[in-house]
């Protein structure tokens, strides 16, 4: 889907982005994780022309972006800002607009992908439609801007620190929705953030940066077991304990969860194995009493492995162990 190769930025002799390259599937969600002034923005605003490299190559779908118009190129692809920048003066169907508009989209056309958005959103559109910006919360200004971007349908969605404007709970509500949200599923996603708990829970690859360059690019899982240099590991060590039960599914808990056997009620599988441990922890302390019972993944049919809390946190110290165990250090690189 993406590819950039030897990518590099100089602001006069600082160099903002130095000599990274990385290759993004389609479908993944990728996100660039660093401190500020590490390189993340800047990277991203390459993709889409905001910033021009200063050399080094990125092509999308197979096509150079300095090959492209940079007016077309961003009408192709959705682009999610900090601050929303919604136009005060437009409503929210007009913001959302936008972009359809200029390619030309048939008006009742987009007025039904505006309402078909804005449910999925929980904006309810007779409520919000004719609404201006100053008359929505900071959240809800936040979830026109992802309308927006997502108004044409692009298959590339490119998110600026996207939730860093609202408060905690606000931040962690959107972010649940969006990670639930069908439109979201079938794109490609690259997403700037600081926030390492944001990074963990939306990432299928991170690439953790420092002073322009990679550190580290992997799975949530690689970082955090597989750290290739002490700077990934100083950089995730206060949040370790959490990012742990974050980053590991059932699935993968399975060889170290007892059977359940006799223990199973006659409709047993109440739990996915794609649940976080996390998330299963906290359903079995705050849902119910009783045990969660895991169905079997391919090959596994018809067993089922019992989830209560005692059997989850030692099958999760279990997996850990044997991650840490297996895992050699890897070298840093700046190549996917």
């Amino acid at each position: 889907m993406i590819v950039a190769e030897h990518l590099s930025k100089y602001f006069g002799a600082a160099k903002a982005v130095d000599d990274i390259s990385f290759t993004v599937q389609e479908g993944e969600n990728f996100v660039f994780l660093g401190t500020s002034g590490c390189g993340k923005t800047t990277t991203l605003r390459m993709i889409n022309r905001l910033i021009e490299p200063s050399a080094g190559s990125i092509s999308v779908r197979g096509e150079n972006v300095l090959n492209q118009q940079p007016e077309k190129l961003r009408r192709s692809i959705g682009y999610v800002l900090q601050h929303n920048g919604l136009f005060p003066h437009y409503t929210v169907a007009e913001n959302i607009a936008v972009v359809p508009a200029l390619l030309g989209m048939p008006v009742q056309q987009i007025r039904r992908r505006t309402e078909e958005l804005l449910e999925k959103l929980r904006l309810p559109p007779a409520k919000y439609m004719n609404a201006y910006p100053a008359q929505l919360s900071g959240g809800q200004q936040q979830r026109v801007g992802i309308a927006r971007a997502l108004a044409a349908d692009p298959p590339l969605l490119l998110m600026d620190e996207p939730f860093g404007a609202l408060d905690t709970i606000s931040r962690t509500a959107i972010r649940k929705e969006l990670s639930e949200l069908d439109e979201f599923k079938r794109k490609t996603i690259l997403l700037v953030t600081h926030d390492v708990q944001e990074a963990f829970a939306l990432a299928h690859k991170i690439c953790l940066m420092d002073r322009g360059k990679i550190v580290q690019l992997g799975t949530p899982a690689d970082l955090l077991f597989r750290p290739a240099t002490p700077f990934v590991s100083a950089f995730l060590e206060q949040e370790k304990m959490q990012l742990s039960l974050k980053s590991v599914r059932l699935e993968a808990l399975w060889n170290y969860l007892p059977d359940a056997g006799s223990a199973a009620p006659p409709y047993p599988a109440n739990i996915s194995g794609n649940t976080t441990l996390w998330d299963a922890l906290e359903m079995v302390y705050t849902q119910s009493d009783q045990p969660l019972f895991l169905p079997g993944p391919a090959g596994e049919q018809g067993r089922l492995k019992q989830a209560g809390p005692a059997e989850l946190l030692a099958a999760g110290a279990q997996w850990s162990k044997q991650q840490a165990a297996t895992a050699p250090l890897s070298p840093p690189t700046n190549h996917a």
